[in-house]
């Protein structure tokens, strides 16, 4: 094990200076404001009500928040939101007492498992009860109108709920949409959860020197992310020298190397249920970087400068994507997967392509508005190359530009 100096878990002066500035007042404004947001979705695509089953989602709509890794691919806990009418939560077993703080939500009832691990062979049996359920509800509150939006579903509860009555509608684009523009109280609170990480990954610059694994460094971004009320880091994205090129190899036991990159992608998911999603690289033991990573990096700094600074309200995604940094042939090749993307209390809508056969493969148009949350990419290396970079800053977009929302440095003193 690395022994470290100078122990960070002591520092009570840094301790202190993360003491949580978010108020009851603020989470009630962003529930209210998020709820609000999905019912205008049902009422602009003529649904009764919606069933959520991603955990994501559930939080976004309630702030109901249950194992939400567990229950990310056990499908055990869900909720119902109708456009006119109740919000019912069906939570796993004996945790009804975790929404009693949440004015949001009017019912809680005990879910049924019909998924094969908890209802084994009796997933038909199960799905029946499920489905009845479900359809007597929309019958109560629906108004008339049986037209369910679903998020995510196992296939046996289709015909369910079908021989019921029940019209059963793509519910994630809706979700999507609600969640893409923030409130005032959405972005504090996603600014609390930047600030968690910020304090995680100057901890990492503080503990990082030769010798120590790529795991031992990472680990220090999930204990800060952890011990501040977080909840999980949705990727291991931190490499080290070759590692780095190609991009996307998560974080191993390699012992990591004065001189060499190391860079990284947070995907923390803090406090709160939101994301922050940033990306440095800095060399190990943060010695004079080489001559060629300076050049790399500044060409991934220039990539995310240029692409923030033509970002603003209004705008297309092609007109933006159209307008975006022309990569070089050299770097080309092991490019990110997109331009920029959402992001809320995880990576969303909109996945921005590259243009040229990248648009036409994968791309779509929208229009980028007001208070969207954006992060831009850059990932530079050349096609069998030593080391790459991997850069990313979280944005706000506003009428007059985009404006960080991480204050987190940049190495300028590399810039070519």
């Amino acid at each position: 094990m690395f022994e470290t100096k100078n122990s960070y878990l002591n520092d009570v002066a840094r301790d202190q200076s993360l003491r949580n500035p978010v108020t009851e007042d603020v989470h009630k404004a962003a529930r209210a404001y998020r709820l609000r947001r999905v019912r205008e979705q049902l009422v602009k695509n003529d649904c009764a009500a919606v069933l959520l089953y991603d955990p994501v989602n559930i939080r976004y709509a309630t702030d109901a928040s249950n194992m939400q890794i567990w229950t990310a691919h056990n499908a055990s806990r869900y909720a119902m939101v109708f456009a006119d009418g109740p919000v019912i939560i069906w939570e796993f077993h004996n945790c009804e007492h975790l929404c009693e703080h949440l004015e949001t939500v009017d019912e809680v009832r005990l879910a049924i498992n019909w998924a094969y691990f908890g209802a084994g062979p009796r997933v038909s049996e199960k799905a029946k009860v499920w489905a009845a359920e479900i359809a007597d509800l929309l019958r109560q509150h629906g108004g008339g109108n049986m037209r369910l939006a679903v998020d995510k579903m196992e296939p046996e509860g289709v015909p369910c709920l079908n021989a019921l009555g029940v019209q059963l509608q793509q519910g994630q684009p809706l979700l999507e949409q609600a969640r893409a523009v923030k409130s005032a109280e959405e972005l504090e609170l996603m600014k609390w959860t930047i600030t968690v990480c910020e304090h995680g990954i100057q901890r990492m610059s503080d503990e990082l020197r030769p010798g120590m694994t790529e795991q031992e460094l990472w680990a220090y971004l999930h204990f800060e992310n952890i011990r501040h009320g977080g909840e999980w880091i949705e990727t291991r994205l931190l490499a080290s020298g070759p590692r780095t090129n190609p991009w996307m190899q998560e974080c191993s036991n390699r012992v990591m190397n004065e001189g060499e990159i190391i860079a990284f992608d947070t995907d923390m998911i803090g406090p709160y249920g939101y994301c922050a999603d940033i990306s440095r690289a800095w060399t190990v033991g943060h010695v004079r970087p080489t001559d060629e990573q300076r050049r790399l990096y500044s060409a991934a700094y220039q990539q995310i400068h240029h692409n923030m600074d033509i970002l603003r309200a209004g705008m297309s995604i092609k007109e933006f994507v159209d307008k975006s940094w022309p990569i070089p042939d050299e770097f080309y090749k092991n490019r990110y997967c997109c331009v920029a993307h959402g992001i809320g209390m995880a990576d969303e809508y909109p996945a921005i392509a590259h243009a040229g056969a990248d648009w036409e493969k994968a791309g779509y148009d929208g229009i980028l508005e007001e208070n969207m949350t954006i992060c831009i990419e850059s990932c530079i290396a050349v096609e069998g190359g030593k080391e790459g970079i991997k850069l990313e800053e979280q944005v706000l977009i506003t009428k007059n530009g985009c404006v960080p929302l991480s204050s987190y440095r940049w190495e300028e003193g590399w810039l070519i």
